[in-house]
């Protein structure tokens, strides 16, 4: 695999065909979404945006949080629910985090296969000893979050709504990390914005366990956010390094 930016004839642009250029602007402003909506091939005589708002309306949410199946989750629920708290906001929360700290073991797990099936033909910008450490930290964060799920009574196994969302909202990432084709400097450049995600994801966690109550969670998640906040930096220099190095 090559891990330089090359030209070639990308003939993707409008400029490589001028004289189409008008006809290509006339089709696409007959086609504009903001007219009239086609919905099972009627026509109707309200614009896309009145059609999406009313989706929105029947629409169902993603999913549900699950009931605490144990004794510790009943009563800590109830406790919550005496108090004006909304535990359920934290579960799925948490959920969310389960579910972004096992993408991104998975994440790193993809670039340091990638890293060492082009090491002997590319210089990468950090050593693979690297990566696998960022990785195992990942997991360790996701251990971290399964214990805090347990504590609350709540099952982390399962998929709770922002769960999900996170879930689809971070597939993009593996698509580029997995491709083939991707070089490391664009899986570099992936992960960065997942890591500063994933920071302000544990940064609201703090903020959400302490409104909750749980300030024995606040520690731990305290020091994950340090550890994503020192990912951010590393992998954001790798970047760098490996940008300039392919202008050079």
């Amino acid at each position: 695999m090559e891990n330089v930016t090359r030209s070639g004839f990308n003939r993707t642009g409008a400029q490589t065909s001028l004289h189409t250029v008008q006809n290509m602007q006339t089709f696409a402003d007959e086609q504009s979404p903001s007219g009239p909506a086609h919905i099972d091939g009627v026509l109707e005589g309200r614009s896309i945006a009145s059609v999406r708002a009313e989706f929105v309306h029947e629409a169902e949410r993603i999913g549900s949080v699950p009931i605490p199946t144990t004794l510790t989750g009943v009563l800590a629920t109830g406790l919550s629910k005496l108090t004006g708290r909304r535990p359920e906001v934290l579960v799925d929360k948490l959920g969310e985090r389960l579910a972004f700290e096992r993408t991104g073991v998975r994440l790193y797990q993809a670039l340091i296969d990638k890293a060492e099936a082009v090491q002997a033909d590319v210089a990468l910008p950090f050593a693979i000893g690297e990566l696998k450490h960022i990785r195992d930290e990942e997991l360790e964060h996701m251990h971290i979050v399964t214990s805090a799920l347990e504590g609350l009574g709540a099952d982390p196994t399962a998929q709770t709504p922002c769960a999900d969302v996170a879930g689809v909202a971070s597939s993009g990432a593996m698509q580029v990390l997995s491709d083939p084709r991707t070089t490391i400097a664009q899986c570099l450049e992936t992960i960065l914005s997942v890591e500063l995600t994933d920071g302000a994801g544990w940064d609201l966690l703090i903020r959400l366990s302490g409104s909750a109550g749980q300030d024995e969670l606040i520690k731990p998640f305290r020091e994950a956010l340090a550890r994503e906040q020192e990912h951010a930096q590393q992998v954001k220099g790798w970047l760098e390094h490996a940008v300039v190095d392919d202008l050079d």
